[in-house]
């Protein structure tokens, strides 16, 4: 399922049933609907009966579309041909001059209920041969003879809670994020798997429901990915593979029942994600703070950028920042806006990563980078074991923070000294190590034990050219 609805440039046909062998074409968005209008119903009907007729086709496509109801069962197109499943597409058919017109002004025009995000699965029949529980081809002619316009025949078949609205154009791209998803990643992908999975999980029990849309994949939404894979004969990994995010959409779409006409509603909600998708000049939030720590780290190991390297990290998006993130951007080639969109942000956690992955983990008498991965609850390894390590050292000095055994585990305990470490350092408690409390634990830590700070983002000997 995609993250938000939109108008595709293109769109991808199967010229038969699903399951045949007949070939894909894929043409642009407004080619198909001026094909299936054209193929459906009579240039002769009245405008409001046209116009009524091709918003129920754009939003039939649209529901297609935003549920990835083909690609998600594992199929290569978006749509059929077929009027068993899908809508008339006749191909390389004449299209009538009129209905191109109408199309060409309402193409970006779908019908939705209120307060709900997905395109109607507006499904129609003609009325004489075929009747169904939606809108009838010729029905909507008598509605327009009798002076109803377009609205109110959608009204007539569909309900009163609809309603038009239009949608942007952009390229196509699918939801699958390009790579799986795994413990200690944090994203806006992240939060689409929880919410998807928790709804999941009132149909299946077993799963077991993931507290809080975080963002962040933790113990809790790993539980609940391994035992959606045990039910549904999935490799149970814990990781979120391609195969996995598209069942995962699949099931989602069949519980919800969001390509049936009688859908369950996907809200403004919980289409909502913890992660912003733009970064400028005026906005606070802990996604800038992670940003300005990347920034200062990257700037102690380019020469070019050795400016950054003392960039605070205060979570405002200030003048400083702005200038910051316009350097980076010199630097890497890209337009000297000082506004970090979803491009410019990849290559930044690129250059931080790359530095990362160049630097030993354990150099003596430095503190290691943070390594990418939020640490949270449930999850184990090295990472984990030095932070309690140095929570423990910490609590000798601070006693208001509990030390925790170096297991490797991160359970209960180890999250309750966390969020005592955040609250005395004024860091948000939420129990998780991201950036910014991995860097306040090393500062803290290297000053207590070494009487300095000897992060080794301030101190790599040596710099990148």
């Amino acid at each position: 399922m995609l993250s938000e609805v939109y108008i595709p440039e293109t769109i991808t046909v199967h010229l038969g049933p699903p399951n045949s062998d007949a070939e894909n074409v894929s043409i642009p968005f407004t080619d198909y609907l001026k094909n299936v209008a054209s193929s459906e119903i009579y240039p002769t009907w009245p405008d409001a009966a046209l116009r009524a007729n091709i918003y129920a086709i754009i939003s039939f496509a649209l529901n297609r579309i935003f549920t990835e109801w083909y690609p998600s069962r594992g199929y290569n197109f978006d749509i059929t041909n077929s009027t068993q499943y899908d809508q008339k597409y006749i191909h390389g058919r004449d299209i009538f001059e009129n209905i191109s017109v109408i199309v060409d002004e309402i193409f970006n025009t779908y019908i939705r209920r209120q307060g709900f995000i997905e395109p109607l699965f507006a499904a129609f029949c003609d009325g004489y041969n075929v009747v169904c529980d939606g809108l009838s081809q010729w029905g909507t002619v008598d509605l327009a003879q009798q002076g109803l316009g377009a609205f109110d025949i959608l009204q007539h078949y569909y309900g009163d809670d609809i309603e038009l609205v239009e949608a942007p154009v952009r390229m196509r791209t699918p939801s699958y994020p390009g790579k799986p998803l795994k413990l200690g990643d944090a994203s806006n992908d992240v939060a689409t798997i929880q919410i998807q999975l928790n709804r999941i999980s009132r149909n299946y029990p077993a799963i077991p429901k993931i507290p809080g849309i975080t963002g962040i994949y933790d113990g809790f939404t790993e539980a609940a990915v391994k035992e959606f894979q045990s039910i549904f004969n999935l490799a149970v990994t814990g990781i979120v593979d391609q195969a996995t995010w598209y069942k995962i959409a699949y099931i989602y779409t069949s519980v919800t029942r969001l390509a049936e006409l009688i859908s369950e509603g996907l809200t403004i909600e919980e289409l909502r994600t913890p992660f912003s998708k733009t970064l400028q000049f005026g906005l606070q939030a802990p996604e800038v703070e992670v940003l300005q720590y990347m920034l200062s780290v990257i700037g102690s190991y380019y020469s070019a950028l050795s400016c950054l390297k003392d960039l605070p990290a205060t979570g405002y998006f200030g003048e400083k920042t702005e200038n910051a993130v316009k350097e980076f951007q010199k630097v890497f080639g890209f337009p000297q806006t000082g506004i970090v969109d979803l491009p410019l942000w990849n290559k930044i956690n690129e250059a931080y990563i790359g530095i990362v992955e160049s630097v030993p983990f354990d150099l003596v008498n430095l503190i290691p980078l943070f390594q990418g991965d939020i640490l949270t609850e449930g999850m184990r390894g090295g990472a984990i074991k030095r932070l309690q390590e140095y929570l423990s050292f910490i609590s000798q000095t601070y006693p208001d923070i509990p030390p925790v055994e170096p297991t490797g585990y991160f359970g209960p305990q180890t999250k309750a000294s966390v969020i005592a470490f955040q609250n005395h350092f004024g860091i948000p408690p939420r129990g998780v190590v991201a950036s910014i409390t991995w860097d306040k634990v090393a500062s803290v830590y290297s000053d207590l034990k070494y009487g300095m700070d000897r992060r080794v983002q301030q101190f790599p000997g040596f710099t990148i050219t």
